[in-house]
């Protein structure tokens, strides 16, 4: 019954903001590792950012060089959903949008890991941005 749902994708112009949702049912993320992942036709998966804990009590939070200062990841565990805020969109961000799980790492404070070291993964959704 594990399940996650990517949501807030959609067509937006460059300059232009998404946030898009991750929500988890059939278990709780607090002790997860989260990352948000895209595939644009043609090119392979690319880590995005990610959200982690070294001791499972703080979190931190990683971006791809690519995304760094115009995206944010955040987390709400009352609502057992990760959000990514994306601002200043250029139209290379065109992909879809995938979120994916894994257990904390404690100690690791590093937590751009490969997709395949994930073993949960939503449907995606569609970032598209165009003029």
């Amino acid at each position: 019954q594990v399940q996650l749902v990517e949501s807030g994708g959609g067509l937006v112009q460059p300059g232009g903001s998404l946030r898009l949702s991750c929500a988890a049912s059939g278990f709780t993320l607090d002790y997860y590792t989260i990352g948000w992942f895209r595939q644009a036709p043609g090119k392979e998966r690319e880590g995005v950012s990610c959200i982690s804990s070294s001791d499972g009590y703080t979190y931190y939070a990683d971006y791809a060089d690519s995304v760094k200062g115009r995206f944010t990841i955040s987390r709400d565990n009352a609502k057992n959903t990760v959000y990514l805020q994306m601002n200043s969109l250029k139209p290379e961000d065109t992909a879809v949008y995938y979120c994916a799980t894994q257990r904390l790492r404690l100690g690791s404070h590093t937590c751009m890991y490969p997709f395949y070291e994930y073993d949960s993964w939503g449907q995606g959704t569609q970032v598209t941005v165009s003029s």
